[in-house]
């Protein structure tokens, strides 16, 4: 079965717009346990803006379903992931001018870093994850480190597809593809995400070597005018539909 990652982020960025305690995203983590998501996935970004500490420490505490941390590979991330212990840890590239993660790790280059980072991590009992590119170079780099996961960045098909670009979108995907395959016969759990929407999941969803999705900024928009169960019910419909 493929899992659904719900990204709560932006249940905190709406909140951190007015400074209030509202709309709370540990709320919006509960509503999605019980509308069947298989996972909660937040991150906490250097700069706060969205997740909060405090958050993260809520959602250890009040949530049944397994915790996905997303987090640059920095010692005060570490030192919070270890404090915490969250089932899964997902390690990003962040950069403080970007809006939103902008593409994949460079593992490749960074091996000899990457490999002394995540080894406490894993010796606390998490899931190392690195959010990687398509590229072969990226996908061994990462199963040479040790880590547990590769989730592929699906940012630049989804943004292919908004654009209209078919073409360049069939050849993304067909590059995704060949990456999860890759992935697989190396050992590694396959995952992927970013910019997916009830129009994109289908194609990403059909991989077979996936085994989970992390879906944030849609599910928290379109539940501004369906709720957020119905929004998930729905996702979930169409990951199911792509799949014999």
């Amino acid at each position: 079965m493929l899992r659904l990652g719900v990204n709560i982020d932006h249940v905190a960025t709406i909140r951190n717009a007015r400074g209030t305690p509202w709309p709370d995203p540990v709320r919006a983590a509960l509503l999605a346990q019980q509308a069947g998501a298989d996972g909660i996935t937040a991150h906490l970004r250097e700069d706060r803006r969205h997740i909060s500490d405090r958050d993260i420490e809520r959602l250890a505490q009040e949530i049944r379903l397994p915790l996905n941390l997303e987090m640059a590979a920095t010692p005060e991330m570490q030192r919070i992931a270890l404090r915490h212990r969250p089932h899964a840890i997902c390690l990003v590239p962040e950069r403080r001018e970007e809006r939103t993660t902008e593409g994949g790790l460079d593992v490749a280059a960074n091996r000899a870093f990457l490999a002394d980072f995540i080894a406490p991590l894993r010796e606390a009992g998490a899931r190392v994850s690195l959010f990687i590119g398509h590229e072969p170079a990226q996908i061994e780099a990462a199963a040479e480190i040790g880590a547990a996961v590769v989730e592929l960045h699906t940012g630049a098909y989804c943004d292919l597809d908004t654009e209209g670009r078919l073409a360049e979108r069939d050849a993304e995907l067909a590059a995704l593809a060949r990456g999860a395959a890759l992935a697989d016969e190396l050992g590694l759990e396959v995952h992927a995400g970013h910019g997916l929407t009830f129009d994109t999941v289908g194609p990403i969803a059909a991989l077979p070597q996936l085994r989970e999705l992390n879906i944030g900024h849609f599910l928290i928009a379109e539940s501004v005018f369906t709720g957020l169960a119905a929004a998930i019910g729905e996702m979930r419909a169409r990951m199911k539909a792509a799949r014999p």
